[in-house]
């Protein structure tokens, strides 16, 4: 479903996502989601969702049917009770519904067993995310009050979120941390970029050089679209067969991967903890680079 409306002047200096919630009648995040997504345009023109509007611009709409069907595709489950299920995402599987990925998506497999929770229709039960290139852990919520409760345990920084990645360049510090905001590219708001946006903070572990390569243990505090993939690129060392902050390798995908999660039960309170070993396509591509690395990839990863 298409639709337009022109800017009044009563409207100049309103950001765009709040406008085009309140004149669409829809919530802000799924605004936000429309922008990210090019299905809405200001002028023609792809536009961030923080974007000032002027008065007198024409903003056009496409918003996709809404309901979502339950597949029954296979993901591997860690875990799982009435109140959550910690999943294992495979590469290539699209975490929530958007332009384009109406099917085949993380939601559509668990709907059929009961994720539920947020305000967003289209991403039930879902705190946070992996990018579809990305494999590795995560965990989902079944309705109140575990949705509720997972997304202040983020906020509040008490879910430890442990990845494994394969930069390109060698030379970094034993250990660092990039602080740096991390929010949509002004210039090209398909991509995000580093220094703008909200505070994200990375923190990473050398683990072994190679072959013009770094394999690191990196920690998020924070939760930002692209957020590793970005940090990593803005000093200097993009992830290995990154396609949008590096560069592309044919034959390999994104190597980064979700290999450690732990947070407390929402529910009940207890510790969990759960180890994803590093998939057999990522050990190869860095075997390939040099035998070294393959060392690094046995064992547990620590939670640092």
């Amino acid at each position: 479903m298409g639709e337009s409306f022109r800017v009044s002047p009563s409207e100049a200096g309103e950001r765009l996502d709040r406008l085009l919630a309140r004149r669409l009648g829809i919530s802000r995040s799924r605004a936000q989601r429309l922008l990210a997504e090019g299905l809405a345009r200001v002028g023609g023109e792809a536009a961030a969702p923080s974007l000032r509007v002027r008065g007198g611009e024409v903003v056009e709409a496409r918003l996709p049917e809404e309901g979502l069907e339950a597949e029954e595709i296979p993901v591997p489950i860690l875990f799982e009770d009435e109140h959550i299920a910690v999943v294992d995402k495979p590469a290539g599987m699209v975490v929530h519904p958007g332009a384009g990925n109406r099917s085949g998506t993380l939601v559509n497999a668990l709907l059929g067993r009961g994720i539920a929770g947020g305000e967003d229709p289209e991403r039930p039960g879902i705190v946070h995310r992996l990018d579809r290139d990305t494999s590795g852990l995560m965990v989902v919520a079944k309705g109140e009050p575990a949705y509720s409760r997972l997304v202040e345990m983020l906020a509040a920084r008490r879910v430890r979120r442990v990845y494994r990645a394969l930069v390109v360049g060698e030379g970094l510090p034993p250990s660092g941390t990039v602080d740096s905001p991390v929010g949509r590219d002004p210039e090209n708001p398909a991509l995000m970029a580093a220094g703008v946006g909200r505070p994200a903070v990375t923190h990473f572990e050398v683990l072994g050089e190679a072959a013009g390569h770094t394999m690191l243990r990196v920690r998020l505090e924070t939760g930002r679209t692209h957020q590793i993939r970005v940090h990593l690129s803005a000093i200097g060392y993009p992830v290995y067969a990154d396609p949008l902050y590096g560069r592309a390798v044919p034959g390999r995908r994104l190597w980064l991967h979700a290999e450690r999660l732990s947070f407390e039960h929402p529910a009940e309170g207890r510790p969990l903890d759960f180890f994803s070993p590093v998939p057999e396509e990522l050990r190869r591509a860095a075997a390939e680079l040099d035998a070294r690395f393959e060392e690094l990839l046995d064992g547990p990863a620590a939670l640092w």
